[in-house]
């Protein structure tokens, strides 16, 4: 199912480009992504823009964030959470419930979740009916994710593999594929993980080059570093040629995104 059908990138009115996170370089020019398919994933190298982008479509959607306390000032930034200010959606039917979960705040949610089923235990059904800090923290990650997924709207997910073995990655992928196949559900992640980012026809949009593009899984940093190291095991892992996105894939605002074949 496809409840959010675009967003766009307003970037000709960000208010500068000199702070975060208005310097990111794929978010420097007005863009349009069109959501063709009810599982896409947002790929690229650390700092390219891709969490960045998934708070900000999460707060103009009006989906709530489970933020830590903000403890210093050192590097305080007055624009740091204002990206959704210049990003617009556009709903299919109407706007739907939704979440956002982050890998780096998951330990103090499932605190709070815990804490809840305390008192009210049916909540435990959201999250695999187990309190979360009695397991591992990728076992917690899986069943968060199997209990959650089981509710119907859009699940947006950052770094959901942060925690998870490359066979958990697997079941996170037969659970996004159960989901899928009973219409209930759209979700929109980040990812650096080639097992999640080789989802059988998922729509992948890479945020390497000047503007986020639409690429074929082949065409991905973490597929053709996987590639080089187990082509040549012998080798080891070794430093590898950053590529440039497939320019076909290029979505200016106002085009639709080309069909990956």
């Amino acid at each position: 199912m496809i409840y959010l059908k675009s967003v766009s990138i307003e970037s000709e009115r960000f208010p500068n480009r000199r702070l975060f996170p208005f310097n990111i370089g794929a978010l420097g020019e007005p863009q349009r992504l069109v959501f063709r398919r009810p599982v896409v994933f947002f790929s690229g190298e650390n700092g390219s823009g891709k969490s960045t982008l998934l708070e900000a479509i999460a707060r103009r959607c009006g989906i709530g964030l489970w933020d830590k306390p903000r403890r210093h000032e050192s590097h305080y930034n007055p624009f740091e959470a204002d990206l959704h200010r210049y990003v617009d959606v556009e709903w299919a039917e109407g706007r739907v419930a939704g979440s956002l979960f982050r890998a780096e705040t998951f330990r103090d949610l499932s605190d709070f979740l815990d804490d809840v089923a305390l008192s009210d235990p049916g909540r435990l059904d959201y999250h695999g009916g187990r309190i979360l800090n009695t397991l591992s923290h990728g076992q917690g990650f899986l069943a968060y994710f199997e209990g959650r997924f089981e509710g119907h709207g859009l699940f947006l997910l950052d770094e959901p593999e942060a925690a998870l073995s490359p066979a958990s990655q697997l079941r996170l992928v037969r659970a996004l594929e159960r989901q899928e196949a009973e219409g209930r559900a759209q979700f929109v992640i980040a990812t650096h993980s080639p097992i999640l980012l080789g989802y059988p026809g998922a729509q992948i949009l890479c945020f390497d080059g000047p503007q986020i593009a639409e690429v074929r899984y082949e065409e991905t940093h973490p597929y053709r570093i996987y590639r080089d190291l187990f082509g040549s095991p012998a080798a080891g892992p070794r430093p590898h040629a950053q590529a440039a996105p497939a320019q076909a894939g290029l979505q200016p605002i106002g085009q639709a995104a080309p069909a990956i074949i």
